[in-house]
């Protein structure tokens, strides 16, 4: 997406995303991964009450969603299930401003740890996770079926809060 606003950070939002947001965040899924989330798998899991999510925003109105992160709390720890950056905005610091932002609600909801997992072959999501201070904590081996391909590893990485 590059339209009318320039790929700079400077432009972008965060906002809260509750289900009425479901829609935006399924049409990013889908553009980013296969296979892509559901708009109701989305809305489900933004109506549970555990459930806190953030989408990256830029432009007038009606403004665009270039990213999302959603995540789950379950008593002092947190978990992100699912976070991605539309591809023209990629490497610029949207992912890392939805990470932050979804570490600080954790935080306030007294969250000692955030969890999540990426694929092994995902260095650019390494690469961020790290820079954001994740730690390896362990290995789940041929977690991700590739179409056409071999099984890929996925890493859990935790955050101390």
């Amino acid at each position: 997406m590059t339209g009318a606003t320039p790929l700079d950070p400077k432009y972008v939002s965060l906002l809260w995303a509750g289900p009425e947001q479901a829609g935006d965040i399924a049409r990013l899924h889908a553009e980013l991964f296969s296979p892509a989330w559901s708009e109701e798998s989305v809305r489900a899991l933004l109506d549970h009450p555990a459930s806190t999510a953030f989408m990256a925003m830029v432009g007038g109105s009606p403004k665009t969603c270039i990213g999302f992160v959603m995540a789950q709390l379950a008593a002092d720890e947190a978990e992100i299930l699912s976070i991605g950056v539309a591809k023209d905005w990629q490497r610029k610091g949207v992912g890392k401003r939805l990470v932050e932002g979804v570490a600080r609600a954790a935080q306030r909801a007294e969250a000692k740890k955030l969890f999540l997992e990426v694929a092994a072959d995902n260095d650019a999501a390494m690469e961020l996770y790290r820079r954001t201070g994740f730690l390896g904590t362990g290995l789940r081996r041929g977690y991700y079926a590739r179409s056409g391909g071999d099984a890929v590893d996925a890493v859990t990485l935790a955050l101390k809060l």
